[in-house]
């Protein structure tokens, strides 16, 4: 098994992990029966490649944390309890018994591409700091990025010298944004994004006539009508109504809220916690033992 022991501790790495949008799962011993190399309220935390802390090393905590990443990898998010016999399905001396509960963070699943870091670009990187998305920024101008933006957390800074390298490096289902400085390129972008089936959404930047422009060109260029229907412009429009507000910050604003629209997707996880037989063994006196 391929991993790190970091020095990190639990409590300091599950903070960071979940503020930059890092799946992790949080592993607590919740019983103790026997002897066991620690007592119930030990913690680490296990991600795909690293993991800190721990509950007492030995076979039973690689068990714990191969159990981990199985969630990660099968992406089995929220509550599960693993048991274990220290001298049964662990192979440990110890001769006692543990519950460990697993709660599984999917992390930041939401991607957001944002082409161009002019006052709106701007704004719209402040506005969606406190949200759980990863934000892909980038612009061609060398001096776009103020140091500031290279420490918030979940956000990345790219220079962007060619569109189809730039769009071809997002990750898959990202919803783009593109409202850089300079019709040309906005125009390179939008014809390399809509080559891309697996982007999420498309949304231009510009008025009315700058979108019938860019739709003559790109008919023009062969690119088919469910294509080109892709691209969504103005950005931010409400119930098809225009903002009278032209300010880069209410611009932002409704970006935003059209973004958290476009990504707010439902949760098919129907269970919502413990299994509830579970539950009921661990409120009793004896140890969860495996089957």
């Amino acid at each position: 098994m391929s991993s790190s022991q970091n020095p990190e501790s639990w409590h300091a790495a599950l903070h960071r992990l979940q503020r930059d949008g890092i799946p992790h799962v949080l592993a607590t011993q919740v019983t103790s029966a026997g002897s066991t190399p620690r007592e119930p309220g030990a913690r680490m935390v296990i991600t795909d490649d690293a993991i800190f802390d721990t509950l007492g090393g030995g076979t039973f905590e690689w068990q714990t944390i191969t159990a981990a990443r199985a969630c990660l990898t099968e992406q089995r998010y929220g509550l599960s309890l693993e048991a274990f016999s220290l001298g049964g399905r662990s192979g440990q001396c110890c001769g006692g018994f543990v519950n460990i509960l697993l709660e599984a963070f999917p992390g930041t699943t939401t991607h957001i591409a944002i082409f161009g870091a002019g006052h709106v670009g701007q704004q719209l990187i402040k506005l969606s700091a406190p949200l759980p998305w990863q934000l892909h920024w980038h612009d061609s101008r060398s001096d776009a990025f103020a140091e500031q933006y290279h420490q918030q957390p979940r956000l990345s800074c790219y220079s962007l010298q060619d569109a189809q390298q730039s769009v071809a490096a997002l990750p898959a289902n990202t919803h783009s944004l593109v409202l850089t400085h300079n019709h040309d390129e906005d125009y390179a972008l939008i014809a390399a994004l809509i080559e891309r089936d697996e982007v999420a959404s498309i949304g231009l930047i510009g008025s009315d006539s700058k979108w019938a422009s860019f739709e003559g060109r790109l008919k023009r260029d062969g690119y088919s009508p469910d294509q080109i229907a892709r691209v969504r412009s103005p950005i931010g429009r409400i119930h098809d109504n225009k903002l009278s507000n032209k300010t880069p910050y209410a611009i932002a604003l409704t970006v935003v809220a059209e973004l958290l629209w476009l990504t707010d997707t439902p949760s098919f996880q129907e269970n919502r916690g413990l299994d509830s037989q579970a539950v009921r063994t661990l409120m009793t006196d004896s140890p969860t033992t495996p089957s």
